[in-house]
């Protein structure tokens, strides 16, 4: 019931896509509901945004606003970055990255490491000019023919990248059975185009937005303004204002967990199932068992391991780290259990 990568790829690019999809045991066994993770982190940039970015950047040659001799930009909190980084290595476009500081150190280190250049800039709102996506769209406008800007949030390549790749795999997968989605948001892309193409297989699929405190998706989705409150520590997913890519979106229902959530779930997988989220994709993985543990059981439920757990190294696995939020990486799985 898995996909394998071809044996053979001329160019790393050709690697991105086709990921397993596995089983969590020990959730699975608790909530009496088949828990899967479609494990992105077999990407070649180590998490899902690779999809994305080899997308926009294949429709962007095809379109001709990406030209030979011209380089790539964007901003991003990291992943997508990353894969621009890979994707623009493996076809022969330069990428500068611009990225807020406080983001995982590991999310630098890799950006630099696949050959990209990276620009840091203070984290701000998102009404301030300095924030990172008004830093790469106001670097690509004064220099024009030298920059194409990948604009994450609002070119709808992110969007098809899932609507034809990603939902398709795991339609294919799960065999066509298949009871609940749950994906968090950063640009909105792979909620909607995984949710769009699957809700067009399985009309009677519940689609659950997992989103962090910080973020306003689940107030939006429910009063139609955006109001956030309390923060989290995961990195590039929450949204605070209206996306085209996440406009796309069919969302049945919006679930917000307090951080502790993900923290239980991530430090019992690692141990019982040695299984290694990172902070996005624990929230994920969180969700998905909380609406496992409060619906039906006999289900099959389906969310993403959106990146390589090592890049939350400095934060969710750093017991200092963790403290110093206020969370507890000994409470129980049990103990979480009991608040809910």
């Amino acid at each position: 019931m898995t996909f394998q990568k071809p044996a053979l790829a001329q160019q790393q690019h050709e690697l991105i896509g086709n990921t397993p999809l596995l089983k969590i045991p020990s959730l699975s066994a608790l909530s009496g509901s088949d828990i899967f993770i479609k494990c992105e982190y077999f990407n070649p940039g180590g998490s899902i945004k690779d999809r994305a970015a080899l997308h926009m950047v294949q429709e962007a040659v095809a379109s001709g606003e990406l030209k030979p001799g011209m380089g790539i930009i964007e901003g991003t909190a990291g992943n997508t970055g990353i894969g621009l980084a890979v994707v623009g290595k493996s076809l022969g476009y330069p990428v500068t990255v611009v990225m807020p500081r406080g983001q995982t150190p590991e999310k630098e280190q890799m950006i630099a490491l696949h050959g990209a250049e990276l620009h840091l800039v203070d984290a701000v709102p998102f009404k301030n000019e300095n924030h990172f996506y008004h830093t790469a769209r106001r670097i690509a406008e004064e220099n024009p023919g030298k920059y194409w800007w990948a604009n994450q949030f609002e070119n709808l390549s992110n969007y098809r990248a899932h609507y034809t790749t990603t939902g398709p795999e795991i339609y294919a997968q799960t065999e066509q059975r298949l009871d609940v989605l749950v994906a968090a948001a950063g640009t909105g892309g792979t909620l909607a185009g995984t949710s769009d193409y699957l809700k067009g297989q399985l009309p009677d699929l519940k689609v659950i937005l997992a989103d962090p405190k910080g973020s306003g998706l689940k107030h939006y989705l429910e009063h139609g303004e955006f109001v956030a409150e309390g923060s989290s520590i995961t990195e590039g997913i929450g949204i605070m204002r209206l996306v085209e890519n996440f406009k796309q979106a069919k969302v049945d229902q919006a679930v917000s967990l307090h951080d502790q959530a993900l923290v239980s779930v991530a430090y019992y997988v690692q141990q019982q199932d040695g299984i290694l989220l990172g902070s996005s994709s624990a929230l994920n993985v969180a969700t998905a068992f909380y609406e496992a543990i409060k619906g039906p059981k006999g289900r099959r439920l389906v969310t993403f391991a959106c990146d390589l757990g090592e890049r939350s190294r400095s934060k969710l696995y750093d017991r200092a780290f963790l403290q110093s939020k206020a969370l507890d990486p000994d409470l129980s799985l049990e103990a979480l259990m009991a608040t809910w």
